[in-house]
């Protein structure tokens, strides 16, 4: 049951693959010249950055300048192209380069030339370009209070807009007067486009006024420097934005329905939830119900979607595998066998090596085992050396994707 798991979790990441998302893209939208004396200048953003500057290049016709940022450890050689690694999901001094290094390309392009943005997960933090008079410290300050915030990921980016040259429309302002078009593979559920990589190509999702009720209303806005809440106290609604072609090619619904296809012969499946959102305890409930209801036997039932977790303690994990370690504690007593899986598609959870946790109904046993403590860990959100005591890690390395989160719950 364990690698039934992990193959329908393989399944889901096989079906967000950057490059044939693009290669089918052009397929079907062959990307046009541009104009004489002109050039396409290719910028990749994210997780799946490389994949989709290397598909798009072999696509493109005529001069070309192309440039990627992707986070450490997914970089890779690309001929003709400039692939640059940056901090995730803390933002760092070689995103701040890398950002600068983008404005710097778009303020070099004319009408005669044409701007293809390739954006994928994970671009928020990679590319900080913070708004003056902000410094990468009051980003990183504010990253991670956002981050142990339990804000949903729309409410982080539409604060994070405000804060940003990039973000939010930036680069159609950086880009203008060329052409810009967007091809996006979504890691947020819903696919809204402003909130994919904080919108870079999109309008904002909100503005000052609306991020300074949403940080109020949770208790952070006296958390911030005092430049930050000036800067949002003051800040007006900017200007138009250039208009641009945005193109949805890649979503966590098909990865779900993947997964669907992926379940074998004599299992019943079904998505049960394409919208597990909020906070990981209610999101374990959530599952628990499920396991509760089942119709058949064996059955997969399947999630996607992005919790949040609310940090209390000073442990090291992530969403998912607070999730994995919640239902390996709740689940203990569940009849019959079972095994659940939740893993980010990227293959990162947290700022851990791994993508999430694979638990059954004897994970809890193995952590008291090895003399731990689940329950003081889960308290800690010390979920990453729970599951590492249990040797329940799922551990895949970087996929080169990022959909958000798959879940799948093997009843048996």
């Amino acid at each position: 049951m364990r690698a039934l798991a992990r193959k329908l979790y393989d399944a889901a990441v096989r079906a967000a693959d950057p490059a044939l998302a693009v290669r089918r893209h052009f397929h079907d939208h062959p990307p046009a010249a541009p104009a004489a004396g002109g050039q396409t200048i290719l910028i990749a953003i994210g997780k799946a950055a490389p994949a989709m500057l290397a598909e798009a290049m072999a696509h493109v016709p005529g001069p070309m300048t192309a440039l990627a940022v992707t986070h450490d450890g997914n970089g890779r050689d690309i001929p003709g192209a400039r692939v640059l690694t940056a901090g995730h999901p803390e933002p760092d001094e070689a995103g701040l380069a890398a950002g600068q290094e983008i404005i710097a390309l778009l303020h070099r392009a004319g009408p005669q030339d044409r701007v293809i943005a390739l954006i994928s997960g994970g671009g928020s933090a990679l590319v900080p370009a913070p708004r003056p008079p902000l410094t990468l410290a009051d980003k990183q300050q504010v990253n991670r209070l956002l981050l142990a915030s339990g804000l949903e990921i729309g409410q982080v980016n539409l604060i994070r807009q405000q804060l940003s040259d990039l973000k939010g429309g930036g680069l159609l302002r950086h880009a203008a007067p060329a052409p810009v078009t967007a091809l996006i593979l979504s890691d947020v559920i819903g696919n809204e486009l402003g909130a994919i990589a904080s919108g870079p190509t999109v309008a904002p999702l909100g503005s000052p006024r609306e991020a300074l009720e949403l940080l109020a209303g949770r208790g952070l806005l006296e958390k911030l420097p005092p430049k930050m809440r000036e800067l949002l106290e003051t800040g007006a609604s900017p200007a138009p934005l250039p208009e641009a072609e945005n193109h949805l090619i890649g979503s966590n619904e098909i990865s779900l329905a993947a997964m669907l296809a992926a379940v074998p012969e004599g299992w019943a499946g079904r998505i049960v939830s394409d919208r597990l959102t909020g906070d990981v305890a209610e999101a374990a409930a959530r599952i628990a119900e499920a396991a509760g209801s089942r119709r058949d036997r064996p059955e997969a039932l399947i999630f996607g979607g992005e919790t949040t977790v609310t940090l209390r303690g000073t442990g090291k994990g992530g969403r998912n595998q607070e999730l994995a370690l919640r239902i390996a504690l709740m689940g203990g007593d569940w009849p019959g066998h079972w095994v659940f899986l939740s893993g980010g598609t990227d293959g990162r959870d947290g700022p851990t090596d791994a993508a999430g946790g694979i638990v059954d109904a004897s994970t809890a046993d193995r952590i008291r085992a090895a003399g731990r403590d689940g329950t003081a860990l889960l308290a800690n959100n010390d979920s990453h050396a729970a599951l590492k005591a249990a040797g329940d890690l799922l551990l895949t390395g970087a996929t080169g994707t990022n959909v958000a989160d798959v879940q799948v719950l093997l009843l048996a």
